[in-house]
């Protein structure tokens, strides 16, 4: 999934991605989809076209064409039809408006309709530049509160079980929970051990977060909060903001972790990623 991610604006090669596993195309098909539920060639055209709704909302200065090409299509005609059978509308449609309607089902579907909408609009960001940090991390697909507090607490296990004193809490949202339903959603949690520890012994897989330029806000709040916070950065900070966003996800550390706290609270720093336009 990382490397789909990774790579989702190229032309993944299936054959090269079991290749590197050691392992046949036919078993590795076959052992991804007994795994995620779902086959490989449809998972990276899901990738792609959530990938791709978001974009179209954010990035008002790019093309349809520009925008199918950065999420791995090189036809604009097979974009729009792979678009259209996922989200009944057309690309120029969904730019247009058409999103609206789309979103008020998928949140209508969510337990954060529950809660009253926060007013974000006073919040300023910093413009900051990352640099790459080791994440351990667990993967989860689904954006369920009970199911991110059992991954939650099984990391929390494995900071006390390696002795880790110093570290951060990172969740990163691959999706934009307020265009794809919350089922579909891939929510990690992950672990930066911010002092130098012997962890080769792990299973925990684990990563390099990317350098790269990001928008960040100090939030806070309750469970759901959040998700609406991704909504409006999305949808109507970006848009106005004179930035653009890439095909990075955004992210957040929590230095109050909403899942592992008994009054469901959360305080952090949001990083969106951005690009100057």
């Amino acid at each position: 999934m990382f490397y789909i991610y990774e790579h989702i604006d190229t032309d993944i090669n299936i054959d090269e991605l079991a290749a590197s596993f050691g392992i046949s195309k036919f078993h590795f098909h076959k052992v991804f989809k007994e795994y995620m539920g779902i086959n490989l060639y449809e998972t990276i055209k899901s990738n792609r076209l959530q990938k791709a709704s978001s974009l179209l909302l954010t990035n008002k200065l790019s093309t349809i064409t520009e925008i199918a090409n950065l999420c791995g299509y090189s036809s604009q005609t097979s974009f729009i039809r792979a678009f259209k059978e996922r989200f009944h509308q057309t690309p120029k449609d969904w730019r247009n408006g058409g999103y609206k309607e789309y979103s008020k089902l998928i949140l209508e579907k969510s337990i954060i309709s529950f809660y009253k909408k926060p007013d974000f609009n006073m919040l300023q960001p910093k413009i900051v530049k990352t640099t790459p940090k080791k994440m351990y991390y667990i993967r989860n697909k689904g954006y369920i509160t009970e199911d991110a507090k059992k991954v939650w607490r099984q990391l929390l296990a494995w900071v006390y079980t390696n002795n880790i004193k110093e570290y951060d809490q990172i969740a990163i949202y691959h999706d934009n929970p307020a265009i794809t339903p919350h089922e579909d959603c891939f929510y990690v949690a992950g672990i930066i051990p911010k002092e130098d520890i012997d962890l080769s012994n792990t299973s925990l897989p684990s990563f390099m977060t990317p350098e790269a330029l990001y928008a960040t806000f100090e939030i806070d709040g309750k469970i759901g909060d959040v998700l609406r916070f991704i909504q409006w950065v999305y949808h109507e900070w970006l848009p106005k903001s004179g930035f653009e966003t890439t095909i990075k996800p955004s992210y957040a550390i929590f230095r109050k972790n909403q899942f592992l706290e008994e009054d469901e609270k959360f305080e952090g720093t949001y990083y969106i990623p951005i690009q100057y336009i």
